[in-house]
């Protein structure tokens, strides 16, 4: 299985609730190309099946959202999932998800 795949995998783990971090993505396939997340993110063909916008920035930023809706979908679906964004940021105390 390519790292692409290998990253989308993973994401598909990320319970419902839950984000994850470019870096922590990347850290989970034993890589750090965070970048080359960010653009299998950006790439993906079927943002239906895999959940693209749980992947934020390390800031708490959201990030950009590049399926149909753009970021105010990306809202609605973190929304949607429970997850509380305040003042454009998310706790990752509560949020994050960490592969062990």
């Amino acid at each position: 299985m390519d790292l692409k795949h290998l990253i989308y995998k993973n994401l598909k783990k990320v319970p419902k609730g839950k984000v994850i971090t470019y870096k922590e993505l990347a850290k989970s396939v034993n890589s750090k190309a965070y970048r080359y997340v960010g653009q299998c993110m950006k790439s993906n063909e079927h943002p239906e099946t895999i959940p693209c916008y749980k992947v934020v920035k390390s800031s708490g930023e959201i990030g950009k959202y590049s399926a149909s809706g753009g970021l105010k979908k990306k809202i609605e679906l973190l929304k949607r999932d429970g997850v509380v964004i305040e003042n454009g940021r998310i706790d990752f105390g509560k949020y994050g998800h960490k592969f062990k």
